[in-house]
């Protein structure tokens, strides 16, 4: 951990929102808040199962990771056209610079809105456009990551790859999601192999709900560079371990967590573990609509409960950046102002 300065209990909140962080696990369809759902919805002549917007955030009383998917493919049902899918992806970005997210990787599922009808043209096309928008107009660089539904077969992830082809300069990596529990990684070795073939990076949710069994085989057979979650690796030595050695960097979401009953509260969260035992863990939102938080609020939020401090912040914001696909002037030009705003934070 660098030698950070102490910083007084009462503006550690502040050194959190202030400081420049990239943002790793966002899942673009997740951010759709409850008002722009409705808005979609009636720009779109689509029939919601719920009176208003507060009907609908109240449905948000998740018991576990299925019964939020129910909720967000509900949800998802509104994005229709390219402009659909570039303004939710505008409104995150948005909320991200708010945060100071100077860095985003977005996580899509094309097979929720190709199941639907939509075009994969229509998906990355809208949502392209809005991280070149993001850059010219809010200083957020961002790239997409499409991910495939691990409920789904690895057939239906070939063909989702096919469609995606036609694209892929519009494409920084490959990750897999949805229900984790009985959906192991091994279940799309074919289709991660042909990814790598192709020069994608790879990512996979491992190790949330799943077993850190999950984790091992998303890293040795998969072959991923980054664990999404992973919190279930600290019931493995050895598996933490292998992450601490090996610099694998795990895209923890601790509201999400909280909300999908991981772990009992946030003051139980392992993320200091991970962080003791010289893990790369950082912190990002997930679902931020559905969870209770953008980046800055799981930060504070975090913090508060485990008692973590300056030099885990910046061990945090640091490692969001070296884990991230961006190049290596990047990487060095986003470290240096963090370097700075430490340095300068008072």
């Amino acid at each position: 951990m660098k030698l950070v300065k102490p910083v007084a209990a009462d503006r550690l909140s502040a050194l959190l929102r202030q400081m420049p962080k990239a943002e790793l696990h966002i899942h673009i369809e997740g951010s759709l808040e409850p008002e722009l759902i409705f808005a979609l919805a009636k720009r779109n002549a689509v029939q919601l199962p719920y009176a208003s917007v507060d009907a609908l955030r109240s449905a948000y009383a998740f018991t576990n990771l299925q019964s939020f998917l129910d909720i967000y493919y509900a949800g998802a049902s509104v994005l229709i056209t390219e402009q659909d899918f570039y303004d939710m992806a505008m409104a995150y970005f948005a909320r991200a610079a708010e945060d100071n997210v100077i860095h985003a990787e977005l996580f899509f599922d094309p097979q929720t809105h190709t199941a639907r009808g939509v075009s994969m043209q229509t998906v990355i096309n809208g949502l392209h456009r809005a991280c070149v928008d993001a850059q010219a107009e809010l200083g957020v660089s961002a790239s997409l990551i499409l991910c495939f539904l691990r409920h789904l077969s690895e057939e239906e992830a070939f063909e989702t790859l096919e469609q995606a082809l036609p694209y892929r300069d519009k494409l920084i990596g490959i990750g897999l999601d949805s229900g984790e529990v009985g959906n192991p990684p091994e279940k799309f070795a074919r289709v991660f192999a042909r990814c790598r073939e192709l020069g994608f990076h790879l990512v996979a949710h491992a190790g949330e709900e799943g077993p850190p069994a999950y984790v091992w085989t998303a890293l040795d057979v998969l072959k991923v560079e980054r664990i999404d979650h992973g919190v279930q690796s600290s019931k493995d030595a050895l598996l933490m371990q292998r992450l601490a050695k090996d610099r694998i960097a795990l895209t923890v979401c601790p509201l999400s967590n909280l909300k999908l009953c991981v772990f009992p509260d946030l003051a139980s969260h392992n993320l200091r573990q991970l962080l003791d035992a010289g893990l790369a863990a950082t912190v990002n939102s997930d679902d931020p609509a559905y969870f209770g938080g953008y980046l800055n609020e799981n930060f504070t939020q975090t913090f508060a409960a485990t008692q973590l401090n300056a030099g885990h912040a910046y061990t945090l914001a640091r490692n969001s950046f070296e884990a991230s696909f961006i190049d290596a002037s990047a990487k060095k030009r986003h470290i240096d102002r963090l370097n700075a705003y430490f340095e300068n934070f008072c």
